[in-house]
């Protein structure tokens, strides 16, 4: 029988063990609500494409290419917050009700202080990042900012590639493993529990990752070897590939955090009644 595991004492969500397969369940979950509502899955995965897109055509535009590989990253730490519109898709998917636009893009008026302040925190992480990716261009370019040329002869063919590259990815890891170890689910938990904050969305994201090591890091695992795939035909495989994780995340959210049966709360974004069953 699974563990559980209470983290708090009212309302009391509980932290259950699952196999370290289950990653897998949840990719299989996250298509089939991408699938049940396929426009406004891709839309808001495109969003985040273009919003990719234009942020490289800015570093083009004004020659900052030492920020090109660090902002790939936002990804990995803003995808959270700019999943909440897909994760309250599998919510209404879950619950029945009808997903629409007005309260998809709406959702984060379900508890907007502490979703807008754990963006905050994210975006913190993503910006220490930033400046990390920056010292360490000051360490390996010593005279100036480099430009494309110099950029990519020190990122690939320069006998400083190796030790460049080394660096960037063991500081970027340590973040990224930061930032997902509080946010891995606390954006679900935040959209899920009205009355919540950040501190307990949190403490509930580092317990469930605490409890369950393997399906997790075998989850973060997926994530980063899809993104990477995915950003290779010009970001574009992101337009498919962050609906599913967002959704896959949702799902696991909802299977490793639990709560007692209780009524279920009306939406304040506009909820219908709950659809056919």
């Amino acid at each position: 029988m699974a563990e559980i595991v209470a983290v708090f004492s009212s309302p009391q969500p509980h932290i259950r063990r699952v196999p370290v397969d289950r990653p897998w369940v949840w990719l299989g979950q996250g298509w089939h609500d991408m699938a049940a509502a396929p426009k406004l899955s891709l839309g808001l995965g495109a969003v985040s494409v273009i919003a990719g897109w234009l942020a490289f055509t800015l570093l083009v535009f004004y020659d900052l290419p030492f920020l090109v590989l660090p902002l790939t990253a936002g990804f990995f730490f803003m995808g959270p917050f700019m999943a909440v519109g897909l994760y309250d898709i599998s919510r209404r998917l879950e619950l029945r009700r009808p997903v629409e636009p007005k309260n998809v893009l709406l959702a984060w008026r379900r508890n907007p202080d502490q979703i807008a302040l754990m963006g905050l925190v994210l975006l913190l992480l993503h910006l220490a990042w930033m400046r990390v990716a920056q010292l360490i261009f000051a360490a390996f370019e010593w005279r100036s900012v480099p430009s494309w040329d110099r950029f990519t002869d020190l990122a690939w063919h320069s006998s400083r590639s190796l030790p460049f590259l080394a660096t960037g990815v063991a500081c970027g890891a340590v973040l990224a493993a930061i930032a997902f170890l509080i946010g891995a689910f606390s954006m679900p938990y935040l959209l899920d529990r009205r009355n919540s904050n950040v501190f307990e969305a949190i403490a509930t994201s580092v317990a469930a990752i605490r409890l369950n090591p393997r399906p997790m890091l075998l989850w973060a695992g997926l994530i980063v070897l899809l993104v990477a795939l995915a950003m290779i035909p010009g970001l574009l495989g992101l337009v498919v590939l962050l609906p599913v994780v967002a959704h896959a995340t949702w799902h696991a959210y909802r299977d490793i955090v639990q709560f007692p049966p209780e009524e279920e709360e009306e939406d304040v974004t506009g909820a219908g009644s709950p659809g056919p069953a």
